[in-house]
């Protein structure tokens, strides 16, 4: 079988699984890359791998081999770029095409009574609803999304992002939860200092918890254009001694950072469509604190069994969450042990190239059967049936259907 990934740039985040499908299927394999890796995110510390993988291609360098190697592929995997010429060609001849995306709506579902933009959803999505063309959904929101244009009827399955899983033996294990010191509880941010992704409600959270008497520590890894903003909050509210500025860092010391920290928080709204820091925190042991918008929480986290959710925007509902976790080291090792092998388990690199050759395999021996199509989804994990959930019901689903704490 001949599979090929098509994507505007490879990153660390999906080469775990391109390696993987590389390994399954060789010669086989190929990713198609369509654009150079942009700027900033070289700058906080992403590789340019665009020499270095033995199944990469670069669309920009080789254009006519890439065009036939979409067109002649058994499967092609498509998405990360809103560059419709890519795959058009492949839809119009009425070839298997598995789609992912993130959601289409991150600043509202409200957005889809835009004539324009149903336009140009029918032009790409809808109209192949009949078609041997499928969804990836890569976040808990991305069905709803697609569900709003009628795309993909009863054609959508879980997906995401997949970095690099770590898997600790028996001392190892130990050691990398073991990692409360008495007196003072480590916290965790890290990202891009946007309005987004919230890094001021760490730094409220910090004030709160130093209000109460709490003893511990908060690093915030990352900058951006909130950076001035976040310096100047923390010493205006004097939390110097429990605030510290980190920088940009490279991936591999964020996950050295993570393996010593107790607690991770995750603040980002509707627009984090996926959060792949999420992996690496639970991947991590860390007891993770997430908001419910985040794309990832509503796949990889289950409240009150490996990690807590609290209400986007919430600050006193995250306030409430932290000082459970801040009150109980035995709870904060139970998460981050429940959210490690919740990655180590289900949702990694290994599992998921594994099943989605399977069925990039079935699918094209029954091209266009979307009966059979229903009965290829997993029961959980990677590749398995993306409910249809409002925004507006997921933070309820998944503080009442998973339980308390």
């Amino acid at each position: 079988m001949i599979l090929t990934f098509v994507s505007n740039y490879i990153n660390h985040h999906q080469i775990p699984v391109s390696n993987e499908l590389y390994r399954i299927l060789g010669e086989g394999y190929t990713f198609i890359q369509t654009e150079p890796v942009e700027e900033e995110r070289l700058r906080m510390g992403w590789q340019d791998e665009s020499g270095k993988l033995p199944y990469l291609k670069l669309f920009y360098e080789e254009p006519e081999e890439c065009r036939e190697l979409i067109m002649d592929s058994d499967v092609v995997v498509f998405g990360g770029t809103d560059e419709e010429s890519y795959i058009r060609p492949r839809l119009e001849a009425g070839k298997l095409v598995l789609r992912y995306s993130e959601r289409i709506y991150k600043s509202g579902q409200w957005r889809a009574v835009s004539p324009r933009g149903l336009k140009k959803k029918y032009e790409d999505h809808t109209r192949y609803r009949k078609a041997p063309v499928y969804l990836l959904c890569a976040g808990g929101y991305v069905a709803s999304d697609f569900h709003l244009v009628r795309a993909y009827p009863g054609k959508m399955l879980k997906w995401g992002y997949f970095p690099a899983t770590k898997r600790f033996g028996g001392q190892e294990k130990e050691a990398l939860l073991d990692k409360h010191r008495e007196g003072i509880v480590s916290l965790m941010w890290a990202g891009r200092f946007i309005d987004w992704k919230h890094p001021e409600l760490p730094v409220f959270l910090a004030e709160h918890l130093k209000k109460k008497g709490y003893e511990f520590h908060l690093a915030l890894v990352g900058g951006g254009e909130m950076e001035e903003e976040i310096r100047r909050m923390v010493m205006e509210k004097g939390l110097e001694n429990e605030v510290t500025l980190c920088g940009y860092l490279r991936p591999d010391k964020v996950r050295e950072m993570m393996e010593r920290t107790e607690v991770y928080l995750f603040t980002s709204d509707y627009k984090e469509g996926w959060g792949a820091v999420l992996n690496e925190a639970m991947n991590s042991g860390c007891a993770v604190l997430a908001s419910h918008a985040i794309g990832a929480v509503p796949f990889l986290l289950k409240n009150g069994e490996n990690g807590l959710v609290f209400e986007s925007g919430n600050l006193r509902d995250m306030e409430e969450k932290a000082e459970i976790l801040l009150r109980s080291a035995g709870r904060r090792r139970r998460f981050g042990e429940a959210a490690c092998e919740t990655i180590v388990r289900e949702w990694n690199a290994e599992k998921a190239a594994g099943r989605l050759a399977e069925l990039a395999e079935r699918l094209s021996g029954n091209l266009g059967d979307d009966k059979d199509f229903k009965d290829l989804a997993y029961v959980e994990g990677p590749l398995s049936t993306a409910e249809v959930i409002a925004p507006r019901k997921m933070y309820r689903r998944l503080t009442c259907d998973n339980g308390g704490v």
